[in-house]
């Protein structure tokens, strides 16, 4: 099992972490709208990012960096996937005008956080990580960022795109 920290403070991961050449977990997760989305009904390469809440600067940061690669990659879809409701994920996307990414909720349980091992018990929240899937639905990259408050690896991500 994974841990990760938050300003330093150790927090403990549950769930069964993904690892490269995993099959992506199918989950049901809800999108903005309050429909139900699953993990099964996305196709092609796909980047799975967690994040703790999308109103923090560093979540912030991370979504509109992506938001912004994203429509430069016309062939990978991106999603963005924390506990916030999808009221409160819908107004960030508006205010932030955050159109490439799509960003759904995982407030009914915490299913995707734990077949990922991105649920921190402490805080019943998503950990931040970046989870590569390509066309056959295999994992390909996993970043679990050890320390909260930190970015991901942007260019280890890009990387392993651009290898797909």
């Amino acid at each position: 099992m994974l841990s990760v920290t938050f300003a330093g403070a150790p927090l403990t991961l549950e769930g069964e972490q993904v690892k490269v050449g995993d099959k992506l977990p199918v989950v049901a997760l809800v999108d903005n709208d309050l429909a139900s989305f699953s993990t099964a009904d996305t196709s092609g390469v796909r980047v799975f990012l967690t994040v703790p809440s999308l109103d923090t600067p560093v979540c912030d940061l991370e979504v509109r960096t992506f938001n912004q690669k994203a429509a430069d990659m016309d062939s990978v879809s991106i999603y963005v996937v924390s506990a916030d409701l999808p009221f409160a994920q819908a107004r960030w996307c508006g205010q932030q005008g955050i159109d490439a990414v799509k960003t759904l909720s995982d407030h009914r349980g915490g299913g995707f956080a734990l077949a990922t091992g991105t649920f921190i018990s402490e805080l019943e929240l998503l950990t931040r990580a970046v989870i590569v899937v390509d066309a056959n639905d295999t994992v390909t990259y996993t970043e679990f960022v050890p320390e909260i408050t930190d970015a991901p690896d942007y260019d280890a991500a890009y990387a392993a795109l651009a290898a797909l």
